[in-house]
């Protein structure tokens, strides 16, 4: 992984960084980072329609989805402030180190990921998956999003406490390198995810498009 050179100006759809292509080689993992309601759910799904090979779609809220409610009540498991803070303790982390083995069992076995994921520690957090995903191919995307656009998906979403996006984004991106970049608030999932699959060389499938509605 190394520096990003931008390749958009200020009235381009897709914010598209390119800076490892992998001409003929799919990863076994994507990994899309970003805040929450930023849009990578969805653009996970476009990537699901493109890419030749099935792809599973796992990532943080699988995880959250999955533990136990009193670690979610508890100061060393994982706490969600009235404000959309999110303050993440030694229990949870442990948890996640095992969830991110096993994700890596997965891929190994051939089963190739989509990991959507919000890292909060940045840098530090990028660090931790990576060393758990040794020695696969792993490639990086940022799927940023205006946070203004963002907030207002937020309000949309039951399921999500209103300034989660405004807390998480000066985070998530800090210190994390990235292969690919996308602005999920300047074009559309499947803009963003075609600009994804073009943008690492990816051979992309022919199926057709998902239907809408």
């Amino acid at each position: 992984m190394g520096g990003q050179a931008a390749l958009s100006g200020p009235g381009a759809l897709a914010s598209v960084v390119a800076v490892r292509p992998a001409a003929d080689e799919l990863p076994d993992v994507l990994v899309l980072n970003g805040v929450s309601s930023s849009g990578k759910s969805s653009l996970a799904r476009e990537l699901q329609v493109l890419l030749p090979r099935p792809y599973l779609v796992l990532g943080v809220d699988t995880l959250v989805d999955a533990v136990p409610a009193s670690l979610l009540a508890q100061d060393d498991g994982l706490s969600f402030h009235s404000d959309g803070v999110v303050e993440v303790g030694a229990a949870f982390t442990a948890l996640e180190d095992a969830w991110y083995a096993g994700l890596a069992a997965a891929a190994r076995a051939g089963a190739p990921l989509i990991l959507d994921e919000v890292l909060l520690g940045g840098g530090r957090s990028q660090r931790r998956l990576a060393a758990a995903l040794e020695g696969l191919v792993v490639r990086w995307v940022a799927v940023r999003c205006d946070v203004q656009v963002a907030v207002a998906r937020e309000a949309a979403r039951p399921d999500r406490t209103v300034g989660m996006a405004a807390a998480q984004a000066p985070l998530v991106h800090a210190g994390v390198t990235y292969d690919v970049s996308v602005d999920t608030s300047r074009d559309s999932s499947a803009g963003c995810a075609r600009a994804v699959v073009d943008a690492l060389q990816l051979v992309a499938s022919r199926a057709p498009a998902r239907p809408s509605g």
